[in-house]
């Protein structure tokens, strides 16, 4: 388990730090299968993960729903036939904080095998 897998989320408000320029890297190199976004001026973190069926996926998506229930913090989930594409930002920033990389963290989790 990385170690930001292991965190946890801390409440976010209006005014929180956005993840700086020189904090993106470290935090990017521990969730490697992610990809850092610019859309409109607002960094997002996204990963698509492909699947067999629409019901794998199905059942993928439920699971990161789950997650995010779990810890007050909602991405956007696209399922399609075949993949699921997640994506992690804050939204009362507008931007990236270390929560969005901690559930890109768990996410990954939920594609590990149970031992």
């Amino acid at each position: 388990m990385s170690g930001l897998a292991q965190q946890q989320c801390e409440s976010c408000r209006v005014g929180a730090p956005k993840v700086t320029g020189s904090e993106l890297p470290q935090l990017k190199s521990e969730v490697p299968e992610w990809q850092v976004k610019d859309d409109d001026g607002v960094l997002k973190l996204t990963r698509q993960v492909n699947f067999p069926n629409f019901l794998e996926a199905l059942e993928f998506g439920n699971e990161v729903g789950a997650l995010a229930e779990e810890y007050a913090h909602h991405p956007a989930i696209l399922i399609e036939w075949g993949s699921v594409t997640v994506t992690w930002w804050t939204h009362k920033i507008k931007g990236l904080h270390k929560n969005d990389f901690i559930m890109a963290a768990k996410t990954d989790e939920l594609l590990k095998p149970l031992p």
